[in-house]
């Protein structure tokens, strides 16, 4: 082989290797290029979702529901030994629905009585409701029947509150809220109800019970 014929040899297999490098780098350009466009397609998108959101929020801003209760009775409430309280319940509330556009769907609810943070009356399961728009619902659960096992605080303290004439009690409801606006329906939000407040009641009394004075309600959604 010649000088000449080595040197056409070496010039060729330069130029092929020249020649994959340059694909090579033809190529990641054209995916780098896909994959930024691909990457700007899903902000715009983002960003549309955002400010659509945010304008469905606007237009109908929900508030939240408002409860509050209206009256109380008291058919039983006595404690034994070993610590057992028996206690039945009735409470009367409104809840309140002050959206134009927005309604609720309840799921789940389940309302139960506390005294000094521990419950007093087993969960008892209410059905499923629909709120409407501008309009006020009323519930009148019926709660207790059953014993529970309460500790020494709560069994003493509900004696001298008896005695004294004047029990705190609290009534809370716990479930599944949905928000519905037109044909748009949202996943579901866990909702607490408290309603903290002072019932006139002595030792042995039965029936309805002055609310001192009538309370409102903590809604957490």
């Amino acid at each position: 082989m010649t000088h000449d014929e080595m040197r056409c040899g070496e010039g060729g297999s330069d130029d092929k290797v020249v020649g994959s490098r340059r694909g090579r780098y033809y190529y990641s350009v054209k995916e780098y290029g896909q994959g930024r466009t691909i990457c700007t397609f899903l902000i715009a998108f983002l960003v549309l979702l955002g400010i659509t959101a945010l304008i469905v929020w606007l237009v109908y801003r929900p508030h939240n529901p408002k409860f509050s209760v209206v009256s109380a009775a008291i058919f039983d409430l006595n404690s034994t030994s070993p610590p057992f309280l028996s206690a039945t319940m009735q409470f009367t509330l409104t809840t309140r629905n002050s959206n134009k556009r927005v309604s609720f769907f309840y799921d789940q609810l389940s309302a139960f009585v506390s005294y000094k943070n521990q419950a007093i009356t087993p969960p008892v399961l209410l059905p499923p409701l629909y709120h409407e728009t501008k309009s006020t619902v009323v519930l009148s659960p019926v709660l207790g029947g059953a014993s529970v096992p309460v500790s020494p605080e709560v069994s003493n303290g509900l004696a001298m509150d008896e005695a004294y004439g004047v029990v705190s009690l609290r009534l809370v409801l716990l479930g599944k809220l949905r928000y519905k606006a037109g044909a748009i329906r949202t996943g579901r939000y866990g909702i607490y109800v408290k309603c903290d407040m002072l019932v006139g009641l002595k030792k042995g009394f039965v029936g309805r019970v002055p609310l001192l004075p009538s309370p409102g309600c903590k809604v957490d959604i």
